[in-house]
């Protein structure tokens, strides 16, 4: 009997000690993640500065800032849903800072039933973060420019359709009323972390395993008893 159960309690222990290290390994990969959340968070939150001369897509990306300028009557609308509200326009335009300088700027979003008036009139003092997001896969569709409709906010494709730096900053709050545009500013919320989910999955299955183990073992101590 003995020999008959060696084979598949081997087999059984060792798919069990896979699926609990790969949930193990799940755990770990969250803490990490929580901790890479946690120090975007707070770099969002964190003082503003004047945007840098040259910034960078990686090293400044989420960098708080705040900029004055006037906004430029051309603008982009990317269509985005949002809870509560439904479809949505997220409102791009140029952000003229002077001495030069023209940046993409994220002006809020609005229904997509609402009128987009005039953009306001003289310098707008804006708060908000600098972001490049990355909004395009292979399912994305393209842009429908007669209709002034995106889907993603490419940062260089926006910037050579309005002439502007490859810089987007994201408004947090505006010195003016820009309605019926409300800023929807850069968080966290939509980086994925599934890997709890992962954990629970993989843990899960360590327990179906270590059943169907036993009850193999109880299946062939039967047989043979």
């Amino acid at each position: 009997m003995i020999r008959s159960i060696i084979g598949p309690l081997i087999f059984g222990v060792i798919g069990i000690a896979v699926l609990v290290s790969l949930g193990v390994w799940q755990v770990q990969r969250l803490a990490w993640k929580n901790s890479v959340l946690a120090e975007i968070d707070a770099r969002i939150a964190a003082a503003p500065v004047d945007i840098p001369d040259a910034p960078d897509p990686e090293a400044d990306r989420y960098l708080p800032v705040r900029a004055t300028g006037e906004i430029g009557d051309p603008f982009v609308r990317v269509l985005v849903s949002q809870r509560g509200m439904g479809a949505g326009y997220r409102i791009i335009s140029p952000f003229d800072l002077g001495q030069g300088r023209v940046v993409l700027l994220d002006r809020g979003v609005m229904a997509v039933a609402d009128d987009l008036p005039p953009a306001p009139e003289g310098p707008v003092s804006v708060a908000g973060n600098l972001h490049w997001p990355v909004e395009r896969d292979g399912f994305t569709p393209d842009n429908d420019l007669d209709e002034n409709i995106w889907f993603a906010r490419e940062v260089p494709v926006l910037a050579d359709h309005l002439g502007t730096e490859p810089v987007l900053l994201v408004a947090r709050s505006l010195s003016v009323s820009d309605a019926p545009l409300s800023p929807l500013p850069v968080t966290s919320e939509g980086i994925p972390n599934d890997h709890l989910n992962y954990a629970i999955t993989w843990f899960s299955l360590a327990l179906v395993w270590l059943g169907m183990t036993l009850f193999l073992l109880w299946r062939i101590t039967r047989r043979t008893a």
